[in-house]
């Protein structure tokens, strides 16, 4: 894959990603529009990572690190482009990102009915931990 270009999001490309995500994610976040990706940015510039191969989208991965943990989110790559390595580059570089900053372990958010990704979780060195479960509660904006 010496072709693929791992890169930072740049605002600009907001409508882009989100176009891609209803193709290669699984499910749909509450965050999923274009004022979501742009907090997550104006927040931590270098937090969502993009493949790319002659300028075409080919996988992201966000990688955001709180300055506790490396949490990683929205693992997606193009149903054309899989099992090609796009999944692991991502990850490498978000490693190395975590790396960086400091970070000592990188947890993924993963549906459990996705037994894909499950699959290339687990060939890239993440288990799931059973003991924790998670919890959530949407916020009112205002």
């Amino acid at each position: 894959m010496t072709d693929l270009r791992i890169r930072p999001a740049a605002p600009s490309d907001a409508d882009r990603v989100l176009a891609f995500w209803r193709i290669a994610a699984e499910g749909t976040s509450i965050s999923d529009d274009e004022a979501g990706v742009g907090r997550l940015l104006a927040t931590d510039p270098e937090a969502l990572l993009l493949a790319e191969r002659d300028g075409e989208l080919l996988g992201s991965v966000i990688a955001g690190f709180d300055g506790w943990r490396c949490h990683l989110y929205r693992l997606a790559v193009h149903p054309d482009a899989r099992r090609q390595g796009v999944a692991r580059a991502l990850l490498d570089a978000a490693e190395l990102r975590f790396a960086a900053l400091g970070g000592r372990r990188g947890d993924a958010m993963v549906l459990e009915r996705n037994e894909q990704a499950h699959h290339a979780w687990r060939a890239a060195g993440y288990r799931p931990e059973p003991q924790w479960r998670r919890w959530t509660k949407p916020l009112a904006l205002g």
